[in-house]
């Protein structure tokens, strides 16, 4: 087999390497812990290749004010004071004015973890703790998990300071990054209902449709069905293969709202009255798992 899927290839990586290593403190309590990246996109990658030789290029620093080449060992970090005008800052005085938080993530308050609103969360993280703190690690776990409650504090890492949010999840603890307020957008027209009126029984037939197409979240039913396509494209065209296209389903706007209700909930129901129907979004995650064990055969 020439490509592998998407999650074999996701099995085959080692583990990241520690992203922060420091102390998470609350009161006189102190548990040394280690970060590591809880989840990471995985998307086919392509490279850029010379069409006429198809020979992978190469990416060069070039400096036009003294017409060459440079090596990396010869680059700064620069900021721009003004145009043209550069302040550059060396590694080791970025450390100097790192705060305490570079190593300390000292919890500042603990709040329910459904005041927090998920737009604000950005990468999550595994918490896992060295010897010497598993047993207070532990005891936060326990205590946090029974009530309820997340803990907010700051971390300094990739030359930022970050707001975070740690909270219990399996026995352990996940940490997320949070975005600060002024870097969460505001869209205009977002939210505006002042001219929208929806009537009774349109809301209590929309119920109905959610309640029928309701079910737990398992996360491994779901695929990612383009991503998958691009790997059955590569595959075909080494092998000197055409791909059929996939075909698109066009939606169109909803002139009727009531009766697109009542036959969206007909459908439903009797979707749920043949034994071997399944939902939509099962069907796509096993459509996704044998494509899988299509290419892995």
């Amino acid at each position: 087999m020439l490509v592998a899927p998407i999650e074999e290839r996701a099995k085959e990586r080692i583990m990241a390497a520690t992203v922060w290593k420091g102390y998470i403190t609350f009161g006189l309590i102190s548990i040394p812990v280690r970060l590591f990246a809880a989840a990471r996109p995985e998307r086919v990658s392509f490279h850029l290749v010379h069409d006429v030789c198809q020979t992978r290029i190469k990416q060069q620093l070039y400096c036009p004010s003294c017409e060459r080449v440079v090596e990396r060992s010869e680059l700064v970090k620069g900021y721009e004071v003004e145009k043209n005008r550069f302040v550059t800052v060396k590694d080791e005085e970025l450390k100097r004015v790192a705060p305490p938080s570079r190593d300390t993530m000292e919890i500042l308050e603990f709040v329910k973890i459904d005041q927090v609103d998920p737009l604000y969360y950005d990468t999550s993280y595994y918490a896992l703790p060295e010897d010497p703190g598993r047993r207070a690690y532990h005891l936060l776990v326990e205590t946090m998990g029974k009530s309820r409650f997340a803990a907010i504090a700051k971390v300094a890492m990739h030359q930022r300071e970050y707001t975070v949010i740690i909270r219990p999840r399996e026995h352990g603890l996940t940490l997320h990054t949070l975005y600060y307020q002024n870097e969460v957008r505001k869209l205009p027209g977002y939210g505006e209902t002042a001219d929208m009126k929806v009537k009774p029984q349109e809301i209590a037939l929309a119920e109905q449709l959610v309640e029928s197409l309701a079910a737990p979240f398992k996360p491994n039913q779901y695929s990612d069905e383009y991503q998958g396509r691009v790997l059955e494209l590569i595959e075909a065209k080494s092998q000197g293969r055409t791909l059929r296209e996939a075909k698109v389903k066009r939606a169109a706007p909803v002139v009727d709202l009531m009766q697109a209700l009542q036959r969206s909930l007909r459908q439903a129901e009797s979707a749920e009255k043949k034994p071997a129907a399944r939902a939509p979004h099962a069907k796509r995650a096993a459509g996704g798992k044998q494509r899988s064990r299509k290419r892995a055969a």
